[in-house]
């Protein structure tokens, strides 16, 4: 009889369940993981989770370890830390991270393994791959000393970026939401807050990623003139409106894009995918991200779990699942 693991699927849009999974012996190149942690970066897995994932967007938010396909059902998720159980024996006992679903064990190419530097804790290097977001924004943006920073929108991905950027001698970081909460996760990053109403404007640079169109127009309204907003949100197929009119040509503002898919073209000649990944992983080594782990529950649980984290009952921003 082969071997079996535990996963995560999601079964129909609003409801998941833990399946038995058939679990492959680990041949030559590949390895044998047994999670310890996994992150639920609550804004993507809870839009999959309630099959909110447009047709024509499929295939860009495919997971790199995804089974099944949208709405479901299908296996999703992709910030997993484990220990090598099987495989090479430079790795065996090492604790590693992958872009892989909720599942108890799994086997994968040795490649996909990202070692976690000694001395980060497992618990937080779930993080890993929210903080491969922000290093690629603040390549996009290249930020200078003194600027005036804000960033709209303290999610995972929002506090993230607040922290690496406060990092750059002498900026001014604001991090601007509508919870007010939020001020204390703030305070931990060592960043100011505001609401958006009371937020500083005469910024030379903003990072909006609050996925709301309030919010981009927001980000705009906060620019000194030649200012820029680095937009990481996600749409979907939502029409966005972009307010172009008033100051927008007269004071030479400007939006780009930033999306992690691609290495930014500043440091795509020097930075692959693994390399981008495992400097994320040494940030991780700053305290001050322990201040984004706000729930735990147990891999058990999950099909209870995300349910109450998609209706907001359950708040969170990276919401670590436990194995036992």
């Amino acid at each position: 009889m082969g071997r079996t693991a535990r996963a995560f699927w999601v079964s129909a849009p609003g409801r998941g369940e833990i399946r038995d999974v058939d679990l492959p012996a680990p041949e030559a190149g590949q390895a044998l993981v047994r999670s310890r942690y996994s992150g639920i970066s609550r804004g993507t897995e809870t839009l999959v989770f309630d099959g909110g994932v447009p047709a024509n967007q499929h295939g860009v938010m495919r997971a790199p370890f995804q089974e099944g396909d949208f709405p479901g059902p299908l296996k999703y998720g992709y910030l997993n830390v484990g220990e090598v159980e099987q495989g090479p024996a430079g790795l065996l006992g090492r604790t590693v991270f992958t872009l892989y679903p909720h599942q108890d064990r799994f086997v994968v190419p040795v490649e996909a393994l990202s070692l976690v530097p000694d001395g980060i804790p497992a618990e937080r290097a779930v993080l890993a791959g929210t903080v491969e977001t922000a290093v690629n924004a603040l390549w996009d943006a290249s930020p200078k000393v003194g600027d005036r920073v804000a960033v709209v929108g303290a999610g995972m991905v929002g506090c993230c970026v607040a922290r690496l950027v406060s990092r750059v001698p002498g900026t001014r970081v604001q991090l601007v939401d509508v919870v007010p909460e939020r001020a204390e996760t703030a305070d931990a990053l060592g960043v100011g807050f505001a609401s958006p109403t009371d937020a500083d404007a005469d910024c030379d640079l903003v990072f909006h990623t609050s996925a709301t169109e309030s919010g981009l127009t927001r980000s705009l309204d906060l620019l000194a003139p030649e200012g820029e907003v680095v937009e990481l949100s996600w749409y979907g197929d939502r029409q966005v409106i972009v307010p172009l009119g008033e100051d927008f040509h007269s004071q030479r503002l400007a939006v780009r894009a930033s999306q992690v898919g691609m290495i930014s073209p500043a440091r795509r000649s020097r930075y692959d995918h693994s390399e981008r990944l495992a400097l994320a992983l040494r940030l991780l080594a700053d305290p001050a991200f322990d201040a984004l782990l706000t729930g735990q529950s147990r891999f058990e649980d999950l099909p209870q779990v995300l349910p109450r984290l998609a209706d907001g009952s359950l708040p969170a921003l990276c919401h670590r699942v436990a194995y036992g």
